[in-house]
């Protein structure tokens, strides 16, 4: 028998680059435990109106309903215990917390959270609270010199904590060259890469942050082919590959195309409603990807992302303006 499913509005209060976290009674369910706090969504309440309820309840502090924007919804099942956690982010907040229900309660750097310090239904806001909500991509090269010159170039415009080295043109050793050149500049600035392609590539390249899949490498596999330790993506199109995203156990995917892109002329895209719907019954981060702008970055989390994934945004302009001209943009793999 399917078990009742409990709708608890959860709050990710942020201040001064850290997040509000208190611990759960002994006697709770997943007592012990870290958790963000929140509470039961009550009949007749909103997730909002709820949110607001239960920080006040349980920490004294005082948030806005106009001030909360969504984070992520995830549904898990514990075995002796189903919950629907509708996370919502705020900066808001006012006044000073403190543990109304004898809980402890302390401000932590999102860094220094650790997946078995809370429920497992909390990994996903872990993951969202780590992740930039901007995902470079980088513009199709024609060779490796060209790439490195053009990501020298836009690491000088731009600064992203997270960039994915695609390369779908060059050839396996070109692209194998390109990686530990780009690798060594994006450490010189502070950036964390990631290969984008095979796992191959992720174990063929030192000091490398992470792997991105790309749904041919995704469906492929069946179990998370990169340590806990580094980040995994995977690039998805529909409601199944996402499912399969999270099976791997993938930190974050990308979801497009969500509006229309040069590459694909004629092709209107998904829309924002469809991108909506589909990251609702998503259980893990979404990066809405396809004609995406640092414009589109908050109409994009009020649709429920992460953030935006795409070349255009930090890309610098001359180097874009001479992939356009090659035609050779490939948004989807």
């Amino acid at each position: 028998m399917t078990s009742k499913v409990v709708h608890v509005a959860v709050g990710v209060i942020e201040r001064s680059g850290r997040v509000l976290i208190a611990r759960r009674p002994d006697h709770a369910h997943q007592g012990g435990l870290l958790e963000f706090p929140g509470g039961k969504v009550e009949p007749g309440e909103t997730v909002q109106q709820a949110l607001v309820r239960e920080i006040h309840e349980e920490t004294g502090l005082t948030l806005s309903e106009s001030g909360l924007a969504p984070v992520i919804t995830i549904r898990h099942d514990y075995g002796d215990k189903c919950v629907l956690l509708d996370v919502w982010r705020t900066t808001d907040a006012e006044g000073e917390p403190v543990g109304r229900e004898g809980q402890p309660v302390e401000w932590r750097c999102p860094e220094s959270l650790r997946d078995g310090e809370f429920p497992a239904a909390n990994r996903p806001i872990i993951r969202a609270l780590r992740l930039p909500a901007a995902l470079a991509l980088t513009g199709t090269i024609d060779s490796a010199g060209q790439g490195v010159s053009c990501l020298e170039q836009s690491l000088r415009g731009q600064r992203p904590a997270l960039v994915v080295l695609r390369a779908p043109s060059l050839e396996e050793a070109d692209y194998r060259q390109y990686a530990r050149e780009a690798v060594s500049l994006a450490q010189a600035h502070r950036v964390d890469m990631l290969v984008h392609g095979s796992p191959e590539r992720f174990g063929q390249t030192p000091g490398v942050a992470g792997l991105h899949l790309p749904w041919r490498e995704a469906e492929k596999l069946s179990e998370r082919p990169v340590p806990a330790s580094s980040w995994l993506g995977v690039s998805c199109h529909s409601a199944e590959q996402l499912a399969h995203a999270e099976s791997l156990g993938a930190d974050y995917a990308v979801l497009g195309a969500v509006l229309p892109t040069p590459s694909h002329p004629g092709e209107s895209g998904m829309g924002w409603s469809r991108f909506a719907d589909l990251v609702a019954a998503a259980r893990l981060p979404v990066y809405a990807l396809g004609g995406m702008s640092m414009g589109h970055l908050e109409i994009a989390r009020r649709h429920g992302a992460q953030g935006i994934a795409g070349i255009g945004f930090w890309w610098q302009d001359d180097c874009q303006n001479q992939l356009a001209s090659n035609g050779r943009q490939q948004w989807q793999n």
